[in-house]
């Protein structure tokens, strides 16, 4: 199964850099938090895209990496296939902390739609118009079998051309992405 998988590009974030295919494409200030890091690193795309501004943080790890992989790709029958440790966390204590504030309660629903892992997905399915099979995954460390075994499945039954699929982590201001497309 694995041995016919071909991996075509790969994109890898953390550390203030992003970097495709081996080769260092951009790098932010190290002592930047990551919402400035990421704020520049969508700058650098040149794109137009104003809902970026109001993602969570782990959404907006997803959408770079995406962006920056999907550079020049043709994103017909792609699909999409993502996984990390934290789900949504970083976002569900963000929101916890806003429905206990009695001071300033107020549930924000621009907070509560992001307290869904799969939503960073979902960001990139709109982006690029994707119109195929996507699935998250929540585990430990990256599920290599589970994930292989999907793509190999999504391959063989011609449900997809090419998966996009890696792991996207976002947890109090630890990240890393690292995407494939296969």
């Amino acid at each position: 199964m694995l041995e016919k998988i071909n991996i075509q590009k790969t994109c890898i974030i953390e550390g203030h850099q992003i970097v495709v295919d081996d080769k260092l494409v951009w790098s932010g200030a190290e002592v930047l938090p990551f919402s400035d890091f990421a704020k520049e690193a969508f700058l650098q795309l040149k794109i137009d895209y104003p809902k970026f501004y109001k993602m969570d943080a782990l959404s907006k790890l997803a959408f770079l990496a995406a962006e920056y992989i999907l550079q020049g790709e043709d994103t017909d029958e792609l699909a999409l296939v993502l996984a990390n440790k934290s789900a949504s966390l970083d976002t569900d204590i963000k929101h916890q902390k806003s429905i206990q504030d009695a001071d300033h309660f107020y549930p924000r629903p621009a907070t509560f739609v992001y307290t869904l892992a799969n939503i960073c997905a979902g960001e990139i399915g709109i982006r690029h118009g994707l119109q195929t099979e996507n699935a998250f995954f929540v585990a430990e460390e990256f599920p290599k079998e589970t994930i292989y075994s999907y793509v190999d499945y999504l391959l063989k039954s011609g449900k997809a051309k090419r998966v996009l699929c890696g792991w996207v982590e976002y947890f109090q201001e630890e990240y890393r992405a690292l995407l494939y497309i296969f």
